[in-house]
């Protein structure tokens, strides 16, 4: 479970397109299972399934019918839409108008869609753009469990952050069309380490104070961040600044969020671009 994660603009859609063959690089190769993609490379993509943004579904037909389109248009056994609409929950609504269907019931179906051929590779783009909390908890847990129900390897973009970091095991994190991290989720934690949250009655001396030091410091709401700490920096913090009388009001331990490493990351890349 690949998480794709980049802000506005950064390149996102345009990689997912070229991964899919809709456009074309203007320099560099994109590789495809292994092997350089091109347009004489299409055969390639039958290995693939995508969901990118807005389903795209006929609401005057039946689910099934629906999937019957996409069947017959892949030569497709007629026993792969049974198994995906049980795949998604959709066994009793397979027969009814998409017209009727919620909007998850439509994220689903589309799940379904993208699962007909049975990929290698399921590139989703924004999947629970639109759903309500209960919709993004159902179609999150549909998403986990697809590599390990079907050895489909998920390549996921989203802006939903907390969302991601439920669901990957490995992310990408790109900025200005570069990528900034790419490999385990678990290993960019490590690399992050922990962080120090200090909070102090005068945050502008203390930060000048620990930077000073040799810390890597920022200041946050009413207190201070110190990154790559652990239980003795916390000590020797604590001793410096009582030292120079920085009353200490509080000192906390934490492991970064995906969403505060990526913010981390991409906003200190914009500041030294200005």
């Amino acid at each position: 479970m690949y998480g794709f994660l980049g802000p506005n603009g950064a390149g996102k859609t345009t990689t997912i397109r070229m991964i899919l063959g809709l456009i074309m690089p203007t320099s560099g190769k994109v590789y495809l299972f292994g092997k350089p993609f091109s347009r004489q490379d299409w055969p390639r993509l039958e290995r693939v399934g995508t969901l990118v943004e807005a389903p795209s579904l006929y609401p005057h037909l039946t689910g099934r019918e629906n999937l019957e389109v996409i069947r017959r248009m892949l030569d497709l056994p007629r026993k792969n839409i049974d198994h995906v609409l049980g795949m998604f929950g959709l066994e009793k609504a397979g027969d009814k108008l998409v017209r009727q269907y919620s909007l998850g019931m439509q994220q689903r179906l589309a799940l379904a869609l993208a699962m007909l051929n049975e990929p290698s590779l399921l590139v989703l783009d924004e999947p629970t753009n639109g759903l309500d909390p209960s919709g993004i908890q159902e179609m999150r847990t549909l998403i986990r469990e697809m590599p390990y129900k079907t050895s489909t390897t998920v390549f996921l973009s989203s802006h939903l952050l907390s969302e991601v970091e439920l669901m990957a095991t490995h992310v990408g994190i790109i900025q200005q069309g570069s990528l900034r991290f790419q490999g385990k989720l678990a290993d960019l934690k490590n690399r992050w380490g922990q962080v120090l949250c200090v909070t102090v009655d005068r945050p502008v001396e203390a930060a000048e104070l620990l930077s000073g030091l040799g810390w890597q410091v920022r200041q946050k709401d009413s207190g201070l961040e110190v990154t790559g700490a652990d239980e003795s920096t916390g000590y020797a913090i604590n001793q410096a600044l009582m030292q120079h009388g920085i009353q200490v009001k509080q000192l906390a331990l934490h492991q970064p969020r995906l969403e505060e490493m990526f913010l981390e990351m991409t906003q200190t890349t914009e500041r030294q671009a200005m």
